[in-house]
């Protein structure tokens, strides 16, 4: 069934999660299709087709008990259980994201951390021990990890993906600034900050440019008409 549903409504279940877990904790209990997709900008329409690929959810002119509606996604998601991540590279990326605080709540926890300088092989960041990279296959089994995370220069992000892949991972989180191969099988997401400015950018520069287009359109108007 997974199989069947395209990505783009996986990738929308967890803002129904965390709007919904808002809502819940500010004490609504129901919600209709319309007043969730003003709060996210999604058409009702859309909502309960992205819904409808996992079931029947609401009642016709009632519409979705919050609880309940964020406890099936949570299931669906796999949100009610623990999940553990293993990070690779240690440096000023990889500190910030030991010390994220928001990955706990939701279920995530980084359970080892693993680096090649031995400046910081040893060392304490928050609760863990930075482990020698040669390690990294066998904490993986150790631990059971889920999810590996990527915080390693370019050059060397296919490499590590490569045992990460090899060790049973089967969804990443790359922070390198490089497109990577793995098995259909496996996810990767790709997280880059620059991409995501350079493509505002875009939208910002035609905002600086329509002004000016204006007025040379108003000049030539006005010339067109003296003439």
């Amino acid at each position: 069934m997974a199989s069947q549903i395209p990505e783009v409504v996986i990738l929308r279940l967890p803002l129904y999660a965390r709007t919904l877990a808002a809502l819940r904790d500010s004490g609504q209990e129901v919600i209709s299709s319309h007043e969730l997709g003003g709060k996210l900008h999604i058409t009702p329409a859309q909502i309960r087709k992205d819904l409808s690929y996992f079931g029947k959810f609401g009642k016709q002119g009632r519409g979705y008990n919050i609880k309940r509606l964020l406890e099936e996604l949570q299931q669906i998601l796999g949100l009610n259980r623990e999940w553990s991540m293993a990070l690779v590279g240690v440096g000023r990326l990889g500190r910030a994201i030991i010390g994220y605080g928001g990955f706990a709540p939701q279920g995530f926890r980084v359970v080892a951390a693993f680096d090649t300088s031995p400046e910081l092989v040893g060392t304490q960041v928050e609760h863990l021990i930075v482990q020698d990279i040669a390690e990294l296959g066998a904490t993986i089994k150790e631990k059971s990890v889920n999810i590996g995370i990527v915080a390693v220069p370019a050059s060397h992000a296919q490499e590590v993906i490569n045992v990460l892949v090899s060790s049973g991972v089967k969804a990443i989180l790359n922070y390198a600034p490089v497109v990577v191969k793995v098995p259909e099988d496996v996810r990767v997401r790709e997280i880059d900050p620059v991409l995501a400015l350079q493509s505002m950018t875009y939208y910002i520069k035609k905002a600086k440019e329509r002004p000016a287009e204006a007025a040379t359109r108003s000049r030539q108007k006005r010339a067109a008409l003296s003439s």
